[in-house]
């Protein structure tokens, strides 16, 4: 038998385009980790290095990465994989107007099949002020080329403009974002609804559906986010659909919470290989 190709052994390949969390329990870490449970080549483009403070109540201290060192980094990395080959983005982080500025370019030059877009809307490391600005900046120059959106419960109310108490309250937020960028929407309950189930929600061109699954706590789990939207990006890039990718995400995510990681933090971290247990 002869030996496969380069081509033939090419694994789904998924890019990452955000922040550094120097504890692994979310970011681009967590990003990476999650490509690789779901078999998918991972690539990381940095955008910024949030180190908890632990002399300071373990809160951020956010550092951004220069806008032409980021622009560097996604040339290098289009530059070294044919388009059909890298054609799946997951953005994170972004932490400022130039760094969004600088994504949202590089992706309308380049326009990826699959930009999964988790929403990162505040940085406690950041000034309000300045916040804000990245906040607006996001939604103008990076929603629009979404394909497909992860926001969580605070994400979901800000970009919707509308509070979400209930199910039906996430649901109907989940279409607003839909209509408003066109992308498929799995809208982030969480422990953030009342009641035993974290419930999230899809709405995409195959429809709407409800995700539940047990509460495993009652707190919020660093990494949940940033693995869900990473899942799916994997999942998109082995060719499944929104939907298909949606539910499986949810249940790596769930796993990962039940096999969360503590730490001398306040918050566990979610571990990528749930799964496999």
């Amino acid at each position: 038998m002869s030996a496969p190709t380069a081509e033939t052994a090419r694994p789904p390949m998924t890019l990452t385009i955000a922040g550094s969390e120097a504890t692994g329990g979310a970011g681009a870490q967590a990003d990476l980790k999650t490509f690789q449970e779901l078999g998918s080549f991972g690539i990381a483009a940095l955008t910024c290095i949030v180190s908890f403070d632990p002399k300071d109540g373990w809160n951020h201290r956010f550092t951004p990465i220069d806008a032409q060192v980021i622009a560097d980094q996604i040339e290098a990395t289009f530059a070294d994989y044919v388009p059909e080959a890298l054609d799946t983005v997951k953005l994170g982080m972004m932490g400022s107007p130039a760094t969004i500025t600088t994504v949202a370019g590089a992706l309308a030059e380049r326009s990826p099949a699959h930009v999964v877009l988790d929403p990162v809307l505040i940085c406690k490391g950041q000034e309000p002020g300045h916040a804000l600005e990245t906040d607006n900046a996001l939604k103008a120059e990076l929603l629009p080329q979404a394909t497909f959106v992860t926001p969580n419960h605070f994400e979901t109310e800000q970009l919707s403009g509308m509070t979400v108490e209930t199910v039906d309250d996430l649901q109907t937020a989940a279409e607003e974002i839909r209509r408003i960028s066109g992308a498929a929407v799995l809208a982030k309950g969480g422990v953030r609804l009342a009641g035993d189930e974290a419930v999230d929600v899809f709405v995409g061109a195959e429809g709407a559906e409800v995700l539940r699954a047990p509460k495993n706590g009652e707190h919020a789990v660093s990494g949940a986010g940033c693995s869900l939207a990473a899942a799916v990006a994997a999942l998109l890039a082995q060719g499944a659909s929104p939907r298909e990718a949606a539910r499986r995400a949810k249940e790596f995510v769930t796993a990962g919470i039940a096999q969360r990681v503590a730490g001398g933090t306040p918050f566990d971290a979610l571990w990528q290989g749930g799964l496999r247990r």
